[in-house]
């Protein structure tokens, strides 16, 4: 097929987009599809560098696509995914109803859905680091000297525990430096574009970096605020697109075929036993409390965003 979608992939912190060349390299062989990846400033050893140059970065590669009248899949992983969801917006499709101000179609393509992998739902005005207070996890800590985000637990159980020693060590001696600043400022610039596409969620179920159960719960929220999002996990570490490229591009064709409607070179073969679709069921009383609750609490904190964000705009206009 001729029209099939750009895929924009935008990597974690501390990453270069080559952690996805397993990937990419069957989605474009063996698939057809074109892939772009994105080179995040914040991890390419300046301190200075903001979320807005990340942005910039990812808007920019978008931008290279859709002038072309390519429609675009956002792909992102863990920080990544503030990236992307901000970088959506504007490009995603506008209403059908045509204003009297449009007489003409346009010719660009647009962002036509986000894969999310082991990542958060971002939240307009928020900061990466606000929604934790600005308090790092355990993970790593802040150098102020240096300006740099610095990993305090092991890189190779943090990120690639599930890969053989071998190249766990490689992927450890590829991480780079991330930048404090992209962190903690530039709130303004965030967006929550899963509200203006429908989104694909990757969850992972051995992440020692970002636990399953609070991936669950941000599908959940996402799911009461507005958001149309597909819910898959594997039982990998919080880098499953090198322990188990296979499945995941599974998954990525899944998301493909659901954003287009179309299936051609990206038709989806047995996706295997190890890839899950998260839901509670009746008759499964273990399903209540493995997906059900985490989700049912997102759900919950969900509406009371909805209830303050309605309650703050009441305010504000009286």
């Amino acid at each position: 097929m001729s029209n099939l979608p750009t895929l924009v992939f935008i990597p974690g912190s501390w990453h270069q987009p080559t952690c996805y060349n397993k990937v990419t390299k069957l989605l474009q062989d063996q698939h057809k599809l074109k892939c772009v990846l994105v080179t995040l400033p914040s991890t390419e050893g300046n301190p200075a560098a903001t979320f807005k140059d990340d942005l910039d970065a990812a808007r920019g590669a978008i931008s290279s696509e859709t002038t072309l009248g390519r429609d675009v899949i956002v792909l992102a992983h863990s920080y990544g995914g503030i990236v992307g969801n901000s970088a959506i917006k504007g490009f995603a499709q506008p209403p059908r109803a045509v204003t009297a101000s449009q007489t003409q179609p346009s010719t660009d393509g647009h962002v036509i859905g986000l894969i999310l992998i082991a990542s958060g739902s971002t939240l307009t005005g928020l900061a990466f680091m606000d929604p934790l207070f600005g308090h790092p996890p355990p993970s790593w800590r802040i150098n102020s000297e240096t300006g740099f985000a610095e990993l305090v637990a092991s890189p190779r159980e943090f990120f690639y525990h599930d890969l053989p020693d071998e190249e766990a060590e490689f992927w450890v001696s590829q991480l780079t430096t991330q930048s404090l600043k992209a962190l903690f400022e530039s709130g303004e610039y965030t967006y929550t574009g899963w509200k203006d596409v429908p989104v694909w969620y990757l969850g992972t179920l051995e992440d020692r970096g970002f636990p399953v159960l609070v991936q669950r719960m941000q599908v959940g929220m996402a799911r009461e605020m507005g958001g149309s999002v597909e819910h898959r996990e594997l039982p990998t570490s919080h880098s499953p697109f090198l322990s188990q490229p296979e499945a995941t591009v599974s998954i990525i064709l899944e998301a493909v075929q659901a954003f287009t409607g179309k299936a051609g070179e990206n038709k989806v073969h047995d996706r295997g036993k190890a890839i899950v679709a998260p839901k509670a069921t009746l008759w499964q009383p273990a399903t209540w409390f493995r997906f059900g609750l985490p989700l049912t609490f997102g759900r919950i904190i969900g509406r009371c965003i909805v209830i303050y964000s309605w309650g703050r705009r009441l305010v504000r206009s009286r």
